[in-house]
């Protein structure tokens, strides 16, 4: 990986930390609970009466397995991004950290799902029981379901912005890069390429689009808050792409090579599903190499901001020399 221009001045491991836990307390806000005293009221207009419903009802069942996903720890990244992103630009620390709530969420909602039997079949995450076995299928799937209406509410929140122009922007870049044309089309892409010999090309695309758009726009989202230009806003596109890709080879290395304990989940998955991977495509040694000049390529992308993102600079280097 090439030296770095800037020094710096930070502690990752102490900022991921931080973000990590002011972020707990915001989702534990936002979060339905089955006893109404801890769920923030969210809407266009709020009043004083507002507040939140004691569920008496099968939803209780629904919230409890939403708060067993979402509050099961984690790396945070993508969340961190948004902070991180957003601090660019001037962005509040309450607007930032709420809508990196939502992007949180959202990733919740894909893990759930992807854990699912019919798609990934995982019975283990973060060191738990996949949310399917804690609950059930069917509540998994409504879990999954209820986190990605809850992101999305989120975002048409007042407390994002004050702004409702911008308030559409991020809401139609965050269901983009969710949707059909990234992490829900990488998704099934990566499950019909099963068994089936891909191109690198092909596997790029995948992983891109099953990874890449949302670690993309979880970026973008603190520029669109900002109100950032164009080329700023493309910097930071770019080096969330290369970012999320040299993410998803570590994630692939970690599969291939790590433990379960480490892991937080099964390993050694994609060999026996035969799935398609930059690691299986190039081997271990090279698919390390390449996550090396892609995390170099991230932080080549970061100059326009000098020193001011000297933690996403140390976020690159971070994420293809993680354990877990």
């Amino acid at each position: 990986m090439p030296s770095q221009t800037y020094a710096s001045p930070i502690d990752l491991q102490a900022a991921l930390l931080d973000v990590s836990k002011a972020l707990n307390e915001v989702m534990d806000e936002l979060l339905p609970s089955p006893n109404g005293t801890s769920c923030k009221v969210i809407s266009f207009n709020r009043t004083e009466d507002d507040t939140p419903a004691t569920s008496l009802g099968g939803d209780a069942k629904v919230m409890e397995a939403m708060r067993y996903s979402a509050l099961s720890g984690g790396k945070r990244l993508r969340p961190f991004l948004t902070v991180s992103c957003a601090g660019l630009f001037g962005v509040s620390r309450e607007a930032s950290l709420q809508t990196a709530a939502a992007m949180e969420f959202l990733h919740t909602y894909s893990l759930i799902h992807d854990d699912l039997p019919a798609m990934d079949d995982d019975p283990l995450r973060r060191g738990k029981p996949s949310c399917h076995v804690q609950f059930g299928e069917a509540c998994a799937i409504l879990a999954g379901d209820a986190l990605q209406s809850l992101a999305f509410e989120i975002l048409a929140d007042v407390d994002v912005h004050s702004d409702p122009a911008v308030r559409c922007e991020l809401i139609a870049s965050v269901a983009r890069a969710a949707g059909c044309r990234g992490m829900a089309g990488g998704q099934m892409m990566d499950l019909e390429a099963e068994n089936k010999a891909l191109s690198l090309d092909e596997i790029i695309r995948l992983q891109r689009l099953k990874t890449g758009e949302m670690f993309a726009i979880s970026c973008e989202a603190g520029a669109i808050l900002g109100k950032a230009a164009y080329p700023l806003r493309n910097a930071l596109h770019r080096y969330a792409h290369d970012l999320g890709l040299a993410f998803q080879i570590t994630d692939d290395l970690l599969d291939a090579e790590g433990t379960r304990e480490d892991a937080g989940k099964e390993v050694r998955k994609d060999q026996k599903r035969g799935k398609a991977s930059l690691v299986t495509a190039l081997g271990i040694d090279r698919a390390r190499e390449q996550a090396k000049i892609l995390a170099g390529q991230a932080i080549g992308h970061l100059s326009p901001f000098d020193k001011r993102a000297a933690a996403l600079r140390e976020l690159a280097s971070y994420v293809i020399t993680r354990r877990s």
